[in-house]
């Protein structure tokens, strides 16, 4: 299991945000560009809340005359879930599952240090499980296990 300390080693500690007041169409455009599904909300230094392509969509869904000058205050998702970077992928994907989320927040020490998305900890995972297979696979065929 790696922790999201190591996650973000390898992915980087980037991570863009909006003011609440950045209309809709701004903040679309700096995901495009970036090649992110979300930004995180600030005010006044404060994390007021998550900004993600499915909450642009299900506002569309809902009101098909929205237009793209509002406010990312009126879809952003307030309320977001944070985590420490002690906690491990096995851990951000029980959260990410009940809490039906794909992006959290990584706060040390109150500040903000990094996002990782439900694409990063599905990798993690896989890597795991692929290296644990490999070792049982040498363990059992006798090849070299433990070196």
């Amino acid at each position: 299991m790696n922790q999201v300390s190591n996650l973000l080693r390898i992915k980087g500690n980037d991570v863009f945000t909006v003011g609440p007041d950045i209309s809709v169409v701004d903040a679309l455009e700096l995901m495009a560009e970036k090649k992110i599904g979300a930004v995180i909300v600030l005010e006044d230094q404060s994390i007021v809340g998550i900004f993600s392509e499915r909450d642009f969509a299900r506002k569309v869904a809902q009101n098909k005359d929205l237009g793209l000058d509002v406010s990312v205050r009126e879809l952003m998702t307030p309320g977001v879930f944070f985590i420490s970077p002690e906690l491990t992928d096995d851990e951000c994907m029980a959260i990410m599952t009940k809490q039906r989320i794909r992006h959290l927040p990584v706060l040390k020490n109150g500040q903000l240090i990094g996002l990782i998305s439900i694409g990063d900890v599905v990798k993690s995972l896989i890597e795991d499980k692929d290296l644990l297979i490999n070792n049982m696979e040498k363990f059992i065929l006798g090849l070299g296990y433990g070196e």
